[in-house]
């Protein structure tokens, strides 16, 4: 082998790495160059985020007191209303923020039976054939309560099977606990209703 053969190609051995090093570096400044790229999108969509929220809290700000004022002043107006309306007015202003906060509690609580029995509400055309249907039996009652004792067949009482027997009993168990704690809370202690002190006998 000469030696300008072996310099020939130990020279397009050295283009070859040449390329190979200008391809990877040429790779790594595009990955770069992308990363950047996405971390100034970033900052520019968190600085609108701020924008926007500090815009929102101005609005909001400058619309509070108006609200508040308005509010005050129908409160004013009903509280100057005298006899039965006053009354009333009085009463319901005292009762909405408990409604309100039991509503809030009924619907959380309504949510979270909902997600953890994975029920899902029924479409509108179940409603509008129940609605229907309802409405058409309301109209002729008679045949409703005769097709009512019809269906009331004693052969079906005998056909129920243990475990819809278990489940009437566990259902029964529960309305009466929720009855009986709400009487406790009713009550206020666990025995009896508060009454008057028994009169001393002479």
């Amino acid at each position: 082998m000469s030696f300008s053969l072996v310099m020939r190609r130990s020279g397009l051995a050295m283009g070859r790495r040449m390329a190979r090093f200008e391809s990877t570096s040429a790779t790594t400044k595009a990955a770069e160059a992308a990363k950047q790229t996405a971390s100034q999108a970033s900052s520019a969509a968190s600085e609108a985020s701020a924008r926007a929220a500090q815009g929102l809290s101005r609005v909001t700000s400058a619309a509070g007191p108006a609200i508040a004022n308005a509010a005050k002043g129908v409160t004013g107006a009903l509280g100057r209303v005298g006899g039965r309306t006053g009354r009333l007015v009085a009463f319901v202003e005292r009762q909405t923020p408990l409604v309100v906060y039991y509503s809030k509690v009924g619907l959380e609580v309504a949510r979270l039976v909902v997600r953890g029995q994975n029920m899902n509400p029924p479409s509108v055309s179940t409603f509008q054939t129940y609605f229907q249907n309802l409405w058409k039996q309301l109209q002729n009652p008679g045949a409703f309560l005769s097709s009512l004792f019809q269906s009331a067949n004693p052969q079906q009482a005998r056909n129920i099977s243990r475990t819809q027997v278990a489940a009437g009993g566990v259902i029964l168990a529960e309305c009466l606990g929720f009855f009986t704690v709400g009487e406790m809370i009713g009550r206020f202690k666990l025995i009896g209703y508060h009454g008057e002190a028994p009169a001393a006998a002479h």
